[in-house]
């Protein structure tokens, strides 16, 4: 009898024992206080559209798909994000005929920095080519070229961004945007 009590005794702790669950979530003390700021470029190439976007508080892994192109997965997180994009203008009526190029950069502040070539990969900066060109989309690693960041007054920053890429053919080589954090 002691024997079948502590039997379900012990049955009764592992029942009632709760898993650990990991979470993700971020505390409030290392969110970055910032809002998102988009912006228009007024110098982007003709017949296309250009634009800056600085996006606090997010992370950026790099996947492949079964085709083994890249994609992005944007989660949640205590970095920001800077997003530059280049589109072709072109006609409602081409379904296809869509070209845009994309880099992404995670950074961990926005303070006065330069990279070159294998440590850009220490912000994550990658090169991203979406079209209907078979064979030639997806997303790279930026693994040749500089990257810096320079504080230009309070809330003023230059972003300079040089870069080849050999995986793809490529528009945009080069962005130097300044921008206003407020």
């Amino acid at each position: 009898m002691k024997k079948l009590l502590i039997y379900l005794a012990a049955i009764l702790l592992i029942m009632s024992c709760k898993p650990v669950q990991k979470t993700t979530a971020i505390n409030q003390e290392e969110l970055i206080d910032m809002e998102t700021i988009s912006q228009n470029i007024e110098d982007c190439m003709e017949n296309s559209t250009c634009t800056l976007e600085i996006i606090p508080n997010k992370t950026i892994e790099f996947k492949k798909d079964k085709f083994n192109i890249g994609y992005p997965v944007i989660n949640n997180g205590n970095k920001i994000l800077l997003k530059y994009t280049f589109s072709k203008n072109t006609e409602k009526s081409l379904k296809d005929g869509s070209y845009t190029e994309i880099v992404y950069a995670e950074l961990s502040s926005i303070e006065n920095m330069t990279l070159i070539n294998q440590d850009l990969q220490q912000i994550k900066l990658y090169f991203g080519r979406l079209c209907y060109c078979k064979g030639e989309t997806g997303y790279f690693p930026i693994e040749k070229g500089s990257f810096s960041i320079a504080r230009l007054s309070e809330n003023k920053f230059n972003f300079d961004i040089n870069f080849t890429i050999t995986q793809v053919p490529q528009i945009i080589s080069s962005i130097n945007q300044t921008i206003s954090l407020k």
